[in-house]
């Protein structure tokens, strides 16, 4: 996909939400379930329309996210993202969450693996967004609250970019090594 002259923001419902090594189910009628390694910025103190300087004082740390997408229902259906992205099981967070102090964020190694097979490996260092943007960006169309996460863009390697596009099935392991 082209890089978007804005970044686009969606929400995922928080019932979506699930721990690091819980199951992903695929829905009833999804065709195109998709994975997506993503640095998770988690909320520390509220902020509203805050400068880019002043970003990283409102965030907590940071997590591991996968932001497992229904293409079909993301991309087909009438352009509403969320409706791809908040299904049940479709947000694992975590395991870890790592303060601002504890990590270098600009430079963090992510890899993900389905059926042991690499299929996402890069860095937060080729990141085309910076985390102190993100949060300033975000801020300015909506109050953000302490424990929120804001995902940041996905690695290279996510189901619908192989030619043929591959896309899970049950049974299928993710891992983040």
């Amino acid at each position: 996909m082209a890089v978007p002259s804005e970044p686009v923001l969606f929400n995922k419902a928080p019932s979506c939400i699930v721990g690091p090594n819980d199951d992903v189910i695929i829905p009833r009628g999804s065709e195109k379930t998709d994975w997506e390694i993503e640095l998770a910025i988690v909320i520390g103190t509220e902020a509203s329309n805050v400068s880019e300087d002043k970003a990283l004082s409102h965030v907590a740390g940071y997590c591991i996210c996968n932001d497992v997408s229904e293409r079909a229902w993301q991309l087909e259906r009438g352009g509403n993202w969320m409706k791809g992205k908040s299904a049940p099981t479709f947000g694992p967070l975590g395991p870890w969450l790592v303060t601002t102090e504890e990590v270098d964020a600009d430079a963090l190694l992510m890899v993900l693996r389905v059926n042991g097979e690499p299929m996402q490996q890069g860095s937060t260092r080729t990141m085309i967004l910076r985390i102190p943007y993100i949060v300033h960006y975000v801020s300015q169309f909506m109050r953000l609250m302490p424990g929120d996460v804001i995902t940041t863009g996905t690695l290279p390697g996510v189901g619908m970019g192989y030619k043929p596009a591959r896309f899970l099935k049950p049974g299928d392991m993710m891992e983040r090594p």
